[in-house]
């Protein structure tokens, strides 16, 4: 069975909020200097091989999709053309 605990919530004030951003700026920078120590820069040789496969995926994708609306755009002037003869 869980068991819950109820916490009983001080009502903060709009002053107490105001006094505690300097501290939790604080800590958001020391936050982020922490998470920014972690980043780790890809190395020339990489971004090139990976540039390369973005632009060849993009021009294969542009290939395949313009092949299929070439196919779709002919067959629907052909089932216009039939449809519109008398």
């Amino acid at each position: 069975m869980a068991k819950t605990i109820a916490v009983t919530e001080q009502p903060s004030t709009g002053m107490q909020q105001l006094k505690a951003q300097p501290a939790r700026l604080g800590e958001f920078l020391k936050d982020v200097r922490s998470e920014m120590r972690k980043v780790i820069s890809p190395s020339r040789a990489e971004v090139q091989s990976t540039t390369i496969v973005v632009l060849v995926t993009v021009f294969i994708f542009a290939a395949y999709f313009w092949l299929v609306d070439n196919i779709i755009g002919r067959a629907i002037e052909a089932l216009l053309h039939r449809l519109t003869q008398h």
